[in-house]
């Protein structure tokens, strides 16, 4: 894995998401690489994202997929492109759909590995399957339609 995650590269204008932004200090401030042709995240939740004892929170789950899936369409967005991370202008994704499937209970003290895979990049609209694993198992999966960032939510 490259050693910066395209979060990284997100303009401090656009980084305070509870899920992905480096600015946000009570956030997950999760990072996502690409994998070959998947992209990955790995994220240990903390003992307070208990749904009940010993298994993590749903919400937390959903919000993993959800900030996976906009970090995916970015990564997705510069490969297109044939652009490094650092160029102009930042390709900045937001979320216009998401489902998220609970497959099994998720159980805590254990990392997180999320996998993207790319089913449609149209335009400035990136779609992805991704899976979340626990233990080498699968216990939830998604699906983000993420599309790039409206200029008017830029400052």
């Amino acid at each position: 894995m490259k050693s910066k995650a395209i979060q990284d590269y997100y303009p401090d204008d656009v980084s305070h998401c509870y899920g992905c932004g480096k600015l946000n200090e009570h956030g997950h401030q999760i990072k996502t690489f690409w994998d070959g042709d998947e992209t990955v995240t790995r994220y240990t939740p903390k003992e307070y994202h208990t749904a009940i004892p010993g298994y993590v929170y749903g919400g937390l789950i959903a919000s993993l997929i959800d900030c996976h899936g906009t970090g995916t369409g970015a990564l997705v967005a510069y490969r297109a492109e044939g652009r490094d991370f650092d160029t102009m202008p930042p390709f900045r994704f937001v979320t216009a759909s998401l489902q998220v499937d609970y497959l099994k209970p998720t159980p805590l003290g254990v990392e997180l590995e999320l996998r993207g895979k790319i089913l449609e990049q149209k335009g400035k609209k990136v779609i992805s399957e991704i899976t979340l694993s626990a233990n080498g198992k699968i216990t939830a999966k998604g699906k983000v339609v993420a599309v790039q960032m409206p200029e008017n939510m830029i400052k």
